[in-house]
Protein backbone atom coordinates (compact mmCIF):
# COMPACT_ATOMS: atom_id res chain seq x y z
CA UNK A 1 0.00 0.00 0.00
CA UNK A 2 1.29 3.45 -0.92
CA UNK A 3 2.41 5.44 2.10
CA UNK A 4 1.11 8.96 2.76
CA UNK A 5 2.78 12.09 4.10
CA UNK A 6 0.77 15.09 5.28
CA UNK A 7 3.11 18.08 5.26
CA UNK A 8 3.01 21.48 6.91
CA UNK A 9 1.53 20.80 10.34
CA UNK A 10 1.40 23.93 12.51
CA UNK A 11 -1.34 23.60 15.12
CA UNK A 12 -2.59 21.22 17.79
CA UNK A 13 -5.68 20.72 15.62
CA UNK A 14 -3.46 19.46 12.81
CA UNK A 15 -1.97 16.86 15.14
CA UNK A 16 -5.42 15.72 16.24
CA UNK A 17 -6.38 15.22 12.60
CA UNK A 18 -3.34 13.10 11.75
CA UNK A 19 -3.67 11.12 14.98
CA UNK A 20 -7.23 10.27 13.96
CA UNK A 21 -6.43 9.11 10.41
CA UNK A 22 -2.81 7.95 10.82
CA UNK A 23 -0.83 8.91 7.73
CA UNK A 24 2.59 7.29 7.69
CA UNK A 25 4.45 10.61 7.90
CA UNK A 26 3.78 14.17 9.04
CA UNK A 27 5.96 17.06 7.94
CA UNK A 28 7.21 20.05 9.91
CA UNK A 29 8.53 22.87 7.71
CA UNK A 30 11.59 24.63 9.13
CA UNK A 31 12.30 26.62 5.95
CA UNK A 32 10.95 30.04 5.08
CA UNK A 33 7.29 29.44 4.34
CA UNK A 34 3.84 30.37 5.56
CA UNK A 35 3.86 26.92 7.17
CA UNK A 36 7.17 27.39 8.96
CA UNK A 37 7.30 26.29 12.59
CA UNK A 38 9.87 26.92 15.29
CA UNK A 39 11.78 24.16 17.01
CA UNK A 40 9.73 24.79 20.16
CA UNK A 41 6.40 24.50 18.33
CA UNK A 42 7.49 21.35 16.51
CA UNK A 43 8.59 19.80 19.81
CA UNK A 44 5.21 20.49 21.40
CA UNK A 45 3.36 19.07 18.41
CA UNK A 46 5.60 16.00 18.18
CA UNK A 47 4.96 15.21 21.85
CA UNK A 48 1.23 15.09 21.08
CA UNK A 49 1.58 13.03 17.90
CA UNK A 50 0.90 9.31 17.70
CA UNK A 51 4.21 7.43 17.74
CA UNK A 52 3.14 5.42 14.71
CA UNK A 53 3.51 8.57 12.60
CA UNK A 54 7.09 9.50 11.68
CA UNK A 55 7.87 13.21 11.80
CA UNK A 56 9.77 14.61 8.81
CA UNK A 57 11.71 17.87 9.02
CA UNK A 58 11.66 19.91 5.80
CA UNK A 59 14.73 22.09 5.26
CA UNK A 60 16.10 24.49 2.64
CA UNK A 61 19.86 25.06 2.93
CA UNK A 62 19.74 24.70 6.73
CA UNK A 63 22.77 24.44 8.96
CA UNK A 64 23.85 20.93 9.84
CA UNK A 65 23.68 21.87 13.52
CA UNK A 66 20.00 22.83 13.28
CA UNK A 67 19.12 19.47 11.72
CA UNK A 68 21.29 17.54 14.18
CA UNK A 69 19.59 19.14 17.20
CA UNK A 70 16.10 18.39 15.89
CA UNK A 71 17.00 14.75 15.28
CA UNK A 72 18.90 14.16 18.50
CA UNK A 73 16.07 15.66 20.56
CA UNK A 74 13.59 13.28 18.91
CA UNK A 75 11.54 16.04 17.32
CA UNK A 76 11.96 14.58 13.83
CA UNK A 77 12.80 11.07 12.63
CA UNK A 78 13.45 11.82 8.95
CA UNK A 79 15.15 14.64 7.04
CA UNK A 80 13.83 16.18 3.81
CA UNK A 81 16.23 18.42 1.89
CA UNK A 82 14.48 20.83 -0.43
CA UNK A 83 17.20 23.35 -1.27
CA UNK A 84 20.58 23.36 -2.99
CA UNK A 85 22.22 20.78 -0.73
CA UNK A 86 24.90 18.85 -2.65
CA UNK A 87 26.53 15.45 -2.30
CA UNK A 88 29.12 16.69 0.20
CA UNK A 89 26.43 18.19 2.42
CA UNK A 90 24.48 14.92 2.38
CA UNK A 91 27.54 12.81 3.13
CA UNK A 92 28.41 15.02 6.10
CA UNK A 93 24.81 14.89 7.33
CA UNK A 94 24.73 11.10 7.13
CA UNK A 95 27.99 10.96 9.07
CA UNK A 96 26.55 13.14 11.81
CA UNK A 97 23.25 11.26 11.97
CA UNK A 98 23.81 7.64 10.94
CA UNK A 99 20.57 5.75 10.55
CA UNK A 100 18.35 8.81 10.08
CA UNK A 101 16.68 8.52 6.65
CA UNK A 102 17.29 11.37 4.19
CA UNK A 103 14.80 12.41 1.51
CA UNK A 104 16.17 14.48 -1.38
CA UNK A 105 13.57 16.65 -3.10
CA UNK A 106 13.86 17.12 -6.87
CA UNK A 107 11.98 19.87 -8.66
CA UNK A 108 11.45 17.95 -11.85
CA UNK A 109 12.42 19.57 -15.14
CA UNK A 110 13.71 16.56 -17.12
CA UNK A 111 14.37 12.84 -16.80
CA UNK A 112 18.15 13.14 -16.65
CA UNK A 113 17.91 15.41 -13.62
CA UNK A 114 15.91 12.76 -11.76
CA UNK A 115 18.31 9.99 -12.79
CA UNK A 116 21.29 12.02 -11.52
CA UNK A 117 19.52 12.68 -8.22
CA UNK A 118 19.01 8.95 -7.72
CA UNK A 119 22.79 8.55 -7.47
CA UNK A 120 23.02 10.95 -4.51
CA UNK A 121 23.62 9.60 -0.97
CA UNK A 122 20.00 9.74 0.12
CA UNK A 123 17.47 7.06 1.05
CA UNK A 124 14.51 8.45 -0.87
CA UNK A 125 13.72 10.95 -3.58
CA UNK A 126 10.77 13.31 -3.51
CA UNK A 127 9.61 14.36 -6.96
CA UNK A 128 7.96 17.77 -6.93
CA UNK A 129 6.96 20.42 -9.43
CA UNK A 130 9.46 23.01 -10.63
CA UNK A 131 8.39 26.61 -10.25
CA UNK A 132 10.74 29.53 -10.83
CA UNK A 133 11.86 31.17 -7.60
CA UNK A 134 10.31 28.50 -5.37
CA UNK A 135 11.85 25.54 -3.58
CA UNK A 136 8.55 23.68 -3.45
CA UNK A 137 4.95 23.87 -2.34
CA UNK A 138 3.62 25.28 -5.62
CA UNK A 139 0.53 23.07 -5.54
CA UNK A 140 0.96 22.35 -9.25
CA UNK A 141 1.39 19.03 -11.02
CA UNK A 142 4.29 18.22 -13.32
CA UNK A 143 4.54 16.05 -16.43
CA UNK A 144 4.63 12.44 -15.18
CA UNK A 145 6.28 11.36 -18.45
CA UNK A 146 9.43 12.90 -16.94
CA UNK A 147 9.55 10.23 -14.21
CA UNK A 148 12.05 7.54 -15.27
CA UNK A 149 12.16 4.00 -13.96
CA UNK A 150 13.75 4.33 -10.53
CA UNK A 151 15.23 1.71 -8.25
CA UNK A 152 15.29 4.10 -5.28
CA UNK A 153 11.92 4.51 -3.52
CA UNK A 154 10.35 7.91 -4.05
CA UNK A 155 7.65 10.23 -2.76
CA UNK A 156 5.41 11.81 -5.37
CA UNK A 157 4.37 15.41 -4.67
CA UNK A 158 3.15 18.45 -6.55
CA UNK A 159 -0.53 19.21 -7.07
CA UNK A 160 -1.89 15.95 -5.68
CA UNK A 161 -5.51 16.06 -4.54
CA UNK A 162 -8.09 13.55 -3.40
CA UNK A 163 -9.48 13.63 -6.94
CA UNK A 164 -6.24 12.82 -8.77
CA UNK A 165 -4.06 10.93 -6.29
CA UNK A 166 -5.31 7.45 -7.20
CA UNK A 167 -4.65 8.07 -10.90
CA UNK A 168 -1.15 9.37 -10.12
CA UNK A 169 -0.37 6.37 -7.93
CA UNK A 170 -1.46 3.95 -10.64
CA UNK A 171 0.60 5.77 -13.24
CA UNK A 172 3.83 6.40 -11.31
CA UNK A 173 3.84 3.67 -8.64
CA UNK A 174 5.48 5.86 -5.98
CA UNK A 175 6.54 4.47 -2.62
CA UNK A 176 4.67 7.36 -0.98
CA UNK A 177 2.63 10.46 -1.83
CA UNK A 178 3.03 13.88 -0.23
CA UNK A 179 0.34 16.55 0.16
CA UNK A 180 0.00 19.91 1.86
CA UNK A 181 -2.10 22.66 0.27
CA UNK A 182 -4.73 20.29 -1.14
CA UNK A 183 -5.74 19.26 2.38
CA UNK A 184 -6.19 22.85 3.50
CA UNK A 185 -9.05 25.35 3.47
CA UNK A 186 -8.09 29.02 3.52
CA UNK A 187 -4.51 28.06 4.38
CA UNK A 188 -5.25 25.77 7.31
CA UNK A 189 -5.38 21.99 7.51
CA UNK A 190 -8.89 20.63 6.96
CA UNK A 191 -9.87 17.39 8.69
CA UNK A 192 -12.37 16.29 6.04
CA UNK A 193 -9.84 16.85 3.25
CA UNK A 194 -7.16 14.89 5.10
CA UNK A 195 -9.57 11.98 5.58
CA UNK A 196 -10.63 12.05 1.92
CA UNK A 197 -7.05 12.21 0.64
CA UNK A 198 -6.02 9.23 2.75
CA UNK A 199 -9.05 7.24 1.65
CA UNK A 200 -8.34 7.87 -2.04
CA UNK A 201 -4.65 7.09 -1.58
CA UNK A 202 -5.16 3.78 0.16
CA UNK A 203 -8.39 2.31 -1.21
CA UNK A 204 -7.02 1.29 -4.60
Amino acid sequence: MTKVKICGLRREEDVRYVNRYLPDFAGFVFAKSKRKVTKETAKQLREQMDDRILAVGVFVNASLEEIRELCEEGIIQMIQLHGDENRGYMETLRGLLPGVPVIRAVRVRNRRQVEEAEALPCDYLLLDSWSEGQYGGSGKQFDKDLVPALSKPFFLAGGLTADNVAENIRRCRPWAVDVSSAVETEGWKDEAKIREFLEHSRNL
